[in-house]
């Protein structure tokens, strides 16, 4: 399987609590739901297409339970596809899962995942989940980042790069656009970043 991540961010980079005000408000955000405004239907679309190449989801334990409360209720086209699918959640605390199918990754995250991969199918993919997208890059594991950049800077909150994360060359193999103004890029890792000089000379 190929390991994908899908995410929402705005311009300045920020991933927590898209959805709602009170979806994550973890270390006392309070700037949710910023994301909303700039859903259509384009969006559906590209949901619909990236759900299509899934074998399965791995989520965070946060993300976990924020869509373990939400996509069973939920009469939303993307909610059954959520609901079947496999969910691996990487936690340290989890005893049990409440929203099937699901097994949950207890022992060490990246060799696990390193396993998972191996197994023949679609993508596994990771949606949201911050600090676990943060982790899996430092081990290099992703093979494509799908970044659902929304037109609005929320000048707080996480961020998905982590300041002291692998510097990383990326080939851009997809672009759109949606009426909204949200911008769509599909990335694959292309190892190490490269470094030059720039000869104004030339």
């Amino acid at each position: 399987m190929e390991l994908t991540l899908t995410t929402f961010l705005s311009v300045d980079g920020v991933m927590q609590g898209p959805g709602g005000p009170t979806e994550d408000i973890t270390g006392g955000f309070a700037r949710g739901g910023w994301m909303v405004p700039y859903i259509d239907q384009d969006l559906n679309v590209f949901m619909h297409e990236v759900l299509d190449r899934a074998e399965a989801l791995l989520l965070g334990r946060r993300t976990y339970e924020i869509w373990a409360s939400y996509w069973p209720r939920m009469a939303h086209p993307l909610a059954g596809r959520f609901n079947g699918l496999h969910k691996y959640v990487a936690t340290r605390t989890l005893a049990e899962t409440d929203w099937e199918p699901a097994t949950l990754l207890l022992d060490d995250i990246s060799e696990a995942v390193a396993k998972l991969k191996e197994r023949p199918g679609g993508e596994l993919q990771v949606h949201g989940s911050g600090e676990l997208a943060r982790h899996l890059m430092s081990y290099d594991l992703f093979d494509a980042y799908r970044l659902l950049t929304m037109p609005v800077v929320v000048g707080d909150g996480a961020r998905l790069f982590d300041v002291m994360g692998l510097p990383t060359g990326l080939e851009l193999v997809h672009h759109r656009g949606t009426p909204t103004g949200m911008v769509i890029n599909v990335y694959r890792p292309t190892g190490r970043a490269s470094y030059g000089t720039l000869d104004l000379r030339e």
